[in-house]
């Protein structure tokens, strides 16, 4: 039971929880950019390709 409360009070853990969080939110926000960049570079390549096709 001791180990328990002690676990309870402890919160060296709650940091690496909070960095955990923050590292997913960025690593969402990294892959939807990834998303859109690679959506507007697709996008550009076809508009130079009917630009350059005769």
């Amino acid at each position: 039971m001791k180990v328990f409360s002690r676990f309870l009070k402890d919160e060296d853990g709650a940091a690496l929880i909070e960095y955990t969080v923050l590292l997913g939110i960025l690593l969402i926000a990294v892959i939807a950019t990834i998303g859109l960049v690679g959506t507007w570079v697709s996008k550009q390549w076809l508009a130079l390709d009917k630009a350059l096709s005769p």
